[in-house]
């Protein structure tokens, strides 16, 4: 897949690892990713309306959840703007959840705190800026990877 404006080019060991990963998710098995909790992702398909799974690490801040797009505008990410609803599974517990992209402002200041936070180079490379950037540079990296603030969807 080659680099575009809108899509980062996703390394095939991450590829791999979500396999394996998402495996894991599956049998029940509780894992974190460099100190934050995992979840399957489950998102109905915009084209083919079929249930979408990937695994996704949440990051909680100030008592609220949020889906950070690492690797730009993929998959996940086109349905979850389409479907605006999700499943989250962790363990043996699902949870339906909204998921509401944030503006760039907004999002801005939680991938700014995010960044500041211990990332390994393969998910903190992708956005091209770092924590120390100018915000208006961080919200102008936040186009090409949204983020979502999630919510209970009782």
């Amino acid at each position: 897949m080659a680099t575009t404006a809108t899509t980062t080019h996703v390394p095939a060991f991450v590829r791999l690892g979500n396999l394996f990963t998402r495996t894991m998710l599956r049998a029940g098995i509780r894992l974190n990713g460099f100190g934050r909790p995992m979840y399957l992702l489950t998102v109905r398909g915009r084209k083919s309306g079929q249930p979408r799974t990937t695994p996704v690490v949440v990051i909680e801040q100030d008592g609220q959840r949020y889906l950070v797009a690492p690797y730009g505008i993929v998959d996940w990410v086109r349905n979850l703007r389409a479907a605006g609803q999700a499943i989250l599974t962790r363990g043996r517990r699902e949870e339906r959840v909204q998921a509401l992209e944030l503006p760039s402002r907004e999002a801005a200041l939680i991938l700014k705190r995010t960044l500041a936070g211990n990332l390994p180079s393969f998910l903190r490379d992708p956005f091209e800026v770092t924590a120390d950037s100018p915000i208006d540079e961080i919200e102008r990296a936040t186009v090409e990877h949204p983020v979502f603030v999630l919510r209970n969807a009782a």
